[in-house]
């Protein structure tokens, strides 16, 4: 019995985990999937690189002006949504924080206490603010904010080698959609404001094709030089062979003539 155990108690935990996770999605919204984050190892194992020490100060930054921030917004707005926006985000970024602190402990990075220079900047603007006023800017200060670490976190969670970095990545990355999402429910982002995409780059989409033409006409007309210089060398061969073949008959001939005469 005990071989049993080995072998099904595992697949048995797996599946599991697979239908609770099943389960979440479905509650959350059907159809769409939950990052199964359980399931990444928090061990501090793998190669540590200075992006992914970087996405750790970045979310302990994050929580450093955005608590205050929604700690304002419940303080300042007259917009019961804008009120509800800021607590949801001030208190969530608390457990995000929490979680920020954890992995920089096992990974032993200094953390920052105090945001920095252009995020002081905007508590300052939104501390100045009242009412409408502060509504906006407040909204578009986050969203702002939000557009700008999202793919930063998408990609170390792409590429990060340490286990514990990919953790927090995929789970700021939940956090950072769902912050979005919520400032976006406010129906005041300025979206015109916001960066746009990059148009995809036709030359780099070329290069690789334009690459493999510059291939084919060197590899065209490196095989053209070899059947030219292939029929050359038959040309001469067959010019030669014909030229022993003229000499032999000639010397037959001349002889020829010679016996007739006597």
């Amino acid at each position: 019995m005990l071989w049993w155990r080995r072998v099904w108690a595992p697949l048995i935990v797996s599946a599991g985990l697979v239908l609770v996770q099943s389960a979440a999605a479905q509650a959350a919204e059907p159809g769409v999937p939950v990052p199964p984050g359980e399931l990444i190892p928090d061990t501090a194992t793998g190669d540590l690189t200075d992006a992914d020490i970087d996405l750790v100060v970045k979310v302990r930054l994050a929580g450093l002006w955005e608590i205050p921030a929604g700690e304002m917004a419940q303080e300042k707005s007259d917009n019961p949504k804008i009120q509800e926006i800021g607590a949801d985000i001030a208190a969530q970024h608390e457990e995000l924080d929490k979680l920020a602190r954890a992995a920089a402990k096992k990974l032993d990075i200094k953390l920052p206490n105090e945001p920095n220079k252009d995020q002081q900047g905007w508590l300052d603007e939104m501390d100045a603010a009242e009412g409408e006023e502060f509504d906006q800017i407040y909204i578009d200060r986050l969203r702002a904010a939000h557009g700008k670490i999202f793919p930063a976190i998408a990609t170390i969670r792409a590429s990060t080698r340490n286990d514990t970095v990919r953790r927090l990545a995929q789970q700021a990355n939940q956090f950072v959609a769902t912050h979005m999402t919520l400032l976006e429910s406010s129906d005041i982002v300025d979206f015109e404001a916001l960066p746009t995409a990059p148009n995809p780059s036709a030359a780099a989409s070329k290069a690789p094709g334009q690459s493999q033409s510059l291939n084919n006409v060197a590899d065209t007309q490196t095989l053209q030089s070899s059947r030219n210089l292939t029929i050359a060398v038959v040309a001469i061969l067959l010019a030669g062979g014909a030229f022993l073949v003229w000499r032999t008959m000639g010397a037959q001939s001349r002889r020829s003539r010679r016996r007739s005469r006597f």
